[in-house]
């Protein structure tokens, strides 16, 4: 199996790229992101173990521009201790795990394993309802030709309308999916946030694909109205 370790610590680099070898992995080392990036695209790789500080392109920018040139290799990206917010935003730019420093070699090594177990993951599928294409991956949407700017969190109503388009959907099935179940703030936040979607994707196209269904919810109709 062969890997790309993209980190700018030398000594932290060496390291593991004998440990990664004594191991029986063939390893490459990137000591920045713009080399980890030339390198990514030039050649394949198994995984790819990314830290997040590194110069030229850091590590969240280098795993998006991955995945935006449609390269899925599995990213293990290295985070800082405790470092929560550095965890979120590893697996929102496209990682697929991540793993605190400092770390043990053999916890590495099993995470690793784990990835390749599971193999190249399959880009993420576009959605298609109502005339609205969806791409999760990128979080973008479009009616026909036209590219519709979101808030990330209206992106994140919509892509549920979406997969569900045809279905009622709840005002508390969508708190669920796009809050959280502990959401104790007042649910019709849900109604403010289909009311700016529908001021967006309908209205300016002269259509009405999100229907309120009196008493139960939400419908996106499957097809354009």
């Amino acid at each position: 199996m062969r890997l790309l370790v993209v980190e700018d610590e030398k000594k932290l680099a060496a390291s593991l790229k004998r440990g990664l070898e004594a191991d029986g992995f063939a390893v490459d080392v990137a000591l920045d992101g713009t080399d980890g990036w030339w390198m990514a695209t030039e050649h394949e790789y198994d995984a790819i173990v990314l830290d997040i500080m590194l110069p030229g392109i850091n590590g969240y920018q280098l795993c998006g521009r991955l995945r935006d040139a449609g390269n899925w290799t599995p990213i293990l990206m290295l985070t800082a201790k405790d470092g929560q917010l550095d965890e979120a935003e590893a697996l929102d730019t496209g990682a697929d795990d991540f793993l605190r420093k400092p770390f043990a070699h053999v916890v590495l090594v099993a995470r690793l394993r784990a990835l390749l177990r599971r193999g190249k993951p399959e880009r993420p599928v576009e959605l298609v309802a109502a005339g609205l294409r969806v791409d999760p991956s990128e979080r973008r949407c479009w009616r026909a030709d036209a590219e519709i700017e979101l808030t990330a969190r209206e992106f994140s109503v919509l892509e549920y309308l979406v997969a569900n388009a045809g279905t009622v959907v709840s005002k508390q099935d969508i708190l669920g999916h796009v809050w959280d179940y502990e959401f104790d703030g007042d649910p019709n936040i849900v109604e403010v946030y289909v009311r700016h979607l529908r001021k967006k994707i309908d209205i300016p196209f002269d259509t009405d694909s999100i229907q309120t269904v009196r008493g139960a919810g939400y419908r996106l109709m499957a097809s354009p109205s």
